[in-house]
């Protein structure tokens, strides 16, 4: 709500008043607005109008006048007052939902909500402020649906509405969300930075690239940094993506993710070392159930140097935070090919066709761990 009353509004106030009591000063009460004074045009509207009256007018001044004081409750009992008298006004009911939500009465500020959209079926900010009171997902879903598709322009809603998409994983419909947004306003910054994040999920690398540029040259924010190199690391420029993951580690930013993008990088350019300096990084920064990846990851950059036990401690840790098929897998392979140790090479292919892996999206895999445990049974087969 603004803070301030156009003169106009003010002096629509005076002559309402006026009409009702003969001996307000108006302008001790312009005065009081003017410069926003709330609190002491309340106590002044109090002491002219009695306790009990029921002039509509007069109620919806003071209730007003205290709301904006920051007296809610007495604000609350006047709006109350003119709600009784006046049942299914827009205004007061908007009044009383805002005065609930600042006093972090959920249920109420929803009960005064619901009955707008009773009242007014396409009421925009009534379903965009139900949103933000609902806390189960596919109701939140359907009051911030409603309001966009009201008003599809609207900044906040977009927003809210495509961030709870992407929640949900529904990464078009995000996308499409914010891009209809974008449209009305083609400089609004949080939109387009929101969108490179889902344009990633979308494969639209190159969009996400071409977009951070311009952004970038507006305001050099981490998420477009972030966003960016994800999209150069999938575009195969590694160069570029460690180039703007350094830059959020400069600025000591840096996570997990950031981390392990930059460790595929080196390994994509072939410089091992560091390489595994960022997987172990990785590592070290990690906090999620990821850490075993991260450790397949160093051990694969240590395999790509002929480090061989370096990748076997590496896998063997990993496997000390979960069970993985892909690490069973490659320790099979690891002793199979290179440290030329067949039982332990069985021992694991064993264990991987154990782990159930899925039939059809494994199946050269879980055939050739099949075939080599027939091979290395009889040493004559070994290749």
């Amino acid at each position: 709500m603004k803070i301030g009353l156009s003169l106009l509004f003010i002096v629509c106030i005076f002559n309402n008043a006026a009409s009702q009591k003969a001996d307000i000063d108006k302008e001790k009460l312009l005065g009081y607005y003017e410069t926003q004074r709330y609190a002491d045009a309340a106590q002044y509207l109090q002491s002219i109008y009695p306790e009990n009256t029921q002039d509509v007018k007069a109620l919806t001044q003071m209730a007003y006048c205290n709301m904006m004081a920051g007296k809610l409750q007495e604000a609350e009992k006047n709006y109350l007052k003119v709600n009784d008298a006046e049942p299914n006004s827009l205004p007061v009911l908007f009044s009383l939902a805002q005065i609930n939500s600042r006093r972090k009465n959920a249920t109420k500020a929803k009960s005064y909500l619901q009955q707008i959209i009773q009242l007014d079926s396409l009421n925009f900010n009534a379903y965009k402020q139900l949103a933000v009171f609902e806390d189960k997902a596919d109701t939140k879903l359907s009051y911030l649906k409603k309001a966009n598709t009201l008003n599809p322009a609207d900044p906040d809603a977009a927003y809210d509405l495509a961030m709870l998409y992407r929640d949900l994983k529904q990464y078009q419909q995000a996308y499409d969300v914010l891009k209809t947004a974008i449209a009305a306003d083609p400089e609004n910054f949080t939109l387009q930075q929101s969108q490179l994040s889902i344009a990633n999920q979308l494969g639209k690398y190159q969009e996400v690239v071409e977009t951070g540029e311009k952004l970038m040259k507006v305001n050099a924010d981490p998420n477009v940094m972030n966003d960016m190199g994800q999209a150069y690391f999938y575009l195969k420029d590694y160069q570029k993506c460690i180039t703007f993951y350094s830059m959020l580690e400069a600025l000591d930013i840096q996570n997990e993710s950031t981390l392990y993008y930059m460790a595929l990088s080196y390994r994509g350019l072939k410089e091992y070392d560091k390489a595994a300096l960022y997987a172990q990084k990785t590592i070290d920064e990690a906090v999620s159930d990821h850490i075993s990846v991260y450790y397949t990851a160093l051990a694969g950059i240590y395999e790509a140097k002929n480090q061989f036990s370096d990748a076997l401690a590496a896998y063997k840790r990993g496997l000390t935070f979960t069970t993985s098929n892909v690490i069973y897998y490659r320790l099979g392979l690891l002793y199979d090919l290179n440290l030329k140790q067949p039982k332990n090479a069985v021992s694991y292919y064993a264990m991987y066709l154990k782990n159930k892996p899925d039939q059809e999206k494994e199946k050269e895999q879980i055939d050739y761990a099949k075939s080599r445990i027939t091979a290395l049974a009889n040493p004559k087969e070994v290749r």
